[in-house]
């Protein structure tokens, strides 16, 4: 009679290491030939039978069902066969229609149509034990897998940038790859690349190509600042960080859209900064005989009575919004004296509140250190290790965010700013009257959110803190004011720097 021979092992760890293939083989190959059977095919899968659709097994059930010749199976014993329901009652079914026979050569069985009861009994109690060590093993494993997480190891594959230590069991940064993961954040947070033109320049760059939807993954997975997520709850990994928290949420602002660089075709200087007070319309730009700027009302609520006004006069007449923004010399060296004190203040409660902090965290990782060992310990059980953990890990995760925020000193850099900001309210005017329209742009810029006009007259909306120099001046008319045509005494601002 023809047989078939069917021999599996569950990974390619077991296949390499070059024993339970061919023992199978060889048992098998030495019944069929006690038995008189003439082995027609040989199947053999490396994979887990945990699951339906092994390729080969698929191939032998073809040759069951379409060869008349073909009736018997030799198998070592039924767990090499199947470990899953499905499998067990299609070979039932085979059984049942088509006379197969399943010889199990180590068990010293055979079930057929005609085997008795008492061996179909055994058969399906070998059946439900081969499933049960692998709903057993699958469950250990979980087990396993989560107890790394909660030490703080990524019980996965390492995302790029990282690497598996197959010697400490650990995830380390790749001495290779680390470098690119850091360059993707760095570029992408400049705000100059989309995702595609981000691919194009690491190939160049590098020469490490990766797929537009897999950038997108890395740039959103925090596993890069300390962080990973197993089994849908965050743990704090043991891994070194490779982004710093600034680095990463920048590149967060700028795939979220709140980064993105304008584009325009021409760069005119006033373009943006400008309203039309008749109808709130964008003041847009036109260029004439390719050297002549005009402005003139967008028109998106239908025609206006908005002039077409030349660059030059609308230059000139920006000057003239500057003029109200004036905080005498000593009024402006009281408020940075004031400053200086109130930095020194905000740096005392600083350190306060960060030592405060650091003492909740020190606190809290000791609650969770002691609930791990209670729970080692059998004095609790798991459901309410996992609810309190996941609540104290948010805890944890809040304590540390304010802890992040608060390591960084009072910058003495703010007052130093504050005093640049009452010199340019001093000068502004007269920076204004020798800067060209591009600079006196941006000039304007740090001392306007827009400004409404006609045409021939305008309505300036400051920024903070001009707004409140701008009323002061106006209510309170302070007295000093310089001779705004003339120089002022001392060294010029930068304004960009302001």
């Amino acid at each position: 009679m023809n047989a078939v021979l069917y021999a599996r092992v569950s990974s390619r760890e077991q296949e390499r290491e070059g024993y339970s293939i061919p023992a199978q083989r060889r048992l098998l190959t030495e019944y069929a030939q006690s038995r008189g059977y003439r082995v027609e095919r040989e199947f053999v899968d490396v994979e887990s039978a945990k699951n339906p659709g092994r390729k080969q097994f698929s191939t032998m059930l073809r040759l069951l069902e379409t060869d008349a010749e073909c009736r018997v199976v030799l198998v070592e014993k039924t767990d090499r066969l199947y470990r899953n329901r499905t499998d067990s009652l299609t070979f039932e079914e085979l059984i049942e229609r088509r006379n197969v026979e399943v010889h199990l050569v180590k068990e010293g069985r055979i079930i057929s149509k005609n085997s008795r009861s008492q061996d179909k009994f055994m058969h399906d109690i070998h059946v439900a034990v081969a499933k049960n060590y692998v709903e057993n093993l699958k469950e250990e494993v979980r087990k396993g897998m989560r107890e790394k997480a909660e030490q703080g190891i990524y019980p996965g594959r390492a995302p790029l940038g990282y690497r598996n230590n197959t010697v400490t069991r650990t995830i380390e940064p790749d001495p290779q790859k680390a470098p690119i993961l850091k360059r993707i954040f760095e570029l992408y947070g400049t705000g100059n690349y989309s995702l595609s033109s981000l691919r194009k320049e690491i190939v160049s760059e590098t020469g490490k190509r990766v797929s537009r939807a897999h950038l997108e993954t890395v740039l959103k997975n925090r596993f890069y600042l300390g962080y990973f997520t197993w089994q849908t709850v965050e743990y704090k990994g043991t891994h070194e960080p490779l982004i710093d928290a600034g680095t990463f949420q920048r590149v967060q602002d700028v795939l979220a859209g709140r980064n993105k660089p304008r584009c325009r075709k021409h760069n005119f200087a006033f373009a943006g900064l400008l309203t039309c007070a008749n109808d709130g319309c964008r003041v847009t730009t036109e260029l004439h005989k390719g050297r002549y700027v005009y402005y003139r009302c967008s028109y998106g609520r239908g025609k206006c009575g908005f002039p077409y006004v030349p660059e030059q006069k609308i230059s000139d007449s920006l000057g003239d919004v500057l003029r109200d923004i004036y905080v005498p010399d000593h009024i402006a060296n009281a408020i940075a004296d004031s400053m200086q004190g109130d930095q020194e203040r905000a740096e005392s409660a600083r350190q306060a509140q960060l030592a405060e902090v650091k003492q909740s965290l020190a606190l809290l990782r000791t609650r969770m250190d002691q609930m791990y060992d209670d729970k080692l310990d059998g004095k609790i059980d798991e459901d309410f290790w996992s609810r309190k953990m996941t609540d104290w890990r948010e805890q944890e995760r809040s304590l540390q965010a304010r802890a992040d925020a608060l390591i960084t000193t009072v910058a003495s850099e703010r007052v130093l700013s504050a005093k640049r900001v009452l010199e340019l309210a001093n000068k502004a005017h007269f920076l204004y009257l020798t800067r060209n329209h591009a600079e006196r742009a941006q000039l304007l810029r740090l001392v306007l959110l827009n400004c409404a006009t006609d045409g021939a007259n305008l309505k300036p909306t400051y920024r903070k803190p001009f707004d409140v120099i701008f009323q002061r001046t106006r209510n309170e008319e302070w007295s000093g004011r310089l001779d705004l045509n003339q120089r002022p005494p001392g060294p010029e601002p930068d304004s960009a720097a302001c």
